[in-house]
């Protein structure tokens, strides 16, 4: 192996090692609308979850692709697909349906940033949500689409893992509770919107409780692997606010399109979910702001007890200046020096010593330097 190209491989190893350095994707270089799954397989089958309903009746059982991929007058559809490494079925879906092949390709590019987009027939968005892990401080997030086809009333829901991060969705429809299935494909595309913001609450909540603990511990020890817990948690919270941030602008968008199958009654709703992903926004930046108040405190207990230590070396230090003048006086071992011939030089020599290292430890203790 040549020398360039050994410089070459240490430099890419370096770069893959950066957390914040993402390798090139696997759709680099291909033609738009090219349909290839960039993320990591999270489930051995790909799970699909079909269910129609109106006010009257919910239908959730017996269900295949091919009974719903026509529109149904005064009904709505919604398909929920729990994993998107099968690329043909994502295929199969967008031909069923009629997705645009861009859309298709972006659904399945779990990198993308949240954002909304208006077409003819309806619209798509992108959301991220998030689980949190306290044990290894670590931040889960998984990329969650929604195609949602305003005029034929159908709305289909992409998720990468097993876990049904919609399932409470889906039983208020099945339990008929609330006004959700009295209301269009646009209010359930707002209720799968609200489930994912409504979980960064739980999860800012676990996090929050987190921080208390790093805290008391940065009190009690101020270690190296506290340090680390910080910066796990400053890096893991600077990528979720990533997400956030842009999807407060998409929320934003939706409330202002002209897309005409979201009414009147679904915008203000919108509104509501706009107003929760700012105060989710606002505690992610109050938890950043935590945790830097976190990195001084660890640093002001650090140098605390650096100086704690170095005041109680200075005192031993200074304690042993006046003794070691002492022993030095006599140990130079001239002639004439009457004190080394006297029968209780020794005992008195080692009386006004300890009464020097009294007298000294008293003073210090006074002025509370100890």
């Amino acid at each position: 192996m040549s020398k360039k190209k050994s410089v070459r491989g240490m430099a890419r190893k370096a770069l893959t090692s950066i957390p914040f350095v993402q390798t090139p994707r696997k759709n680099t270089g291909l033609p738009p609308g090219t349909l290839v799954f960039t993320g990591n397989k999270k489930i051995e089958e790909a799970k699909v979850s079909i269910c129609r309903y109106n006010a009257e009746k919910f239908v959730g059982e017996g269900l295949t692709l091919s009974d719903v991929y026509g529109a149904e007058a005064g009904i709505i559809t919604w398909v929920d697909v729990r994993g998107l490494h099968e690329v043909e079925l994502v295929e199969e879906i967008g031909r069923g349906f009629h997705i645009h092949p861009l859309i298709l390709e972006d659904i399945l590019d779990v990198s993308q940033r949240p954002k909304f987009e208006e077409y003819k027939e309806g619209y798509f968005c992108i959301l991220r949500d998030y689980q949190f892990d306290p044990g290894k401080l670590e931040i889960r997030p998984e990329q969650v689409a929604i195609y949602v086809n305003t005029g034929q009333g159908f709305v289909v829901s992409f998720q990468e893992a097993e876990s049904d991060l919609l399932k409470d969705v889906r039983s208020r429809l099945e339990m008929g509770k609330g006004k959700i299935r009295m209301r269009g494909a646009d209010y359930l595309s707002y209720a799968l919107m609200d489930r994912i913001v409504d979980n960064y609450f739980f999860l800012l909540d676990d996090m929050g409780v987190k921080l208390e603990d790093i805290e008391n511990e940065v009190l009690a020890s101020a270690s190296s692997a506290i340090r680390k817990d910080i910066h796990k948690m400053k890096r893991e919270l600077h990528g979720m606010r990533r997400s956030i941030s842009p999807l407060r602008e998409a929320i934003n968008m939706m409330i202002k399109s002209e897309v005409a199958g979201i009414t009147s009654t679904t915008a203000i709703y919108l509104r509501d979910l706009y107003d929760h992903t700012v105060q989710a926004l606002d505690l992610t930046e109050t938890f950043r702001e935590n945790i830097n108040s976190l990195n001084d405190l660890y640093l002001s207990e650090l140098s605390f007890r650096m100086n704690k230590v170095m005041q109680v070396l200075t005192i031993v230090a200074t304690i042993f200046i006046p003794l070691t003048f002492i022993v030095g006086v006599y140990g130079m071992n001239f002639d004439h020096m009457p004190e080394l011939h006297w029968r209780y030089g020794y005992p008195v020599v080692w009386t006004i010593m300890m009464g020097c290292a009294i007298l000294m430890l008293f003073y210090f203790r006074r002025r509370d330097w100890l």
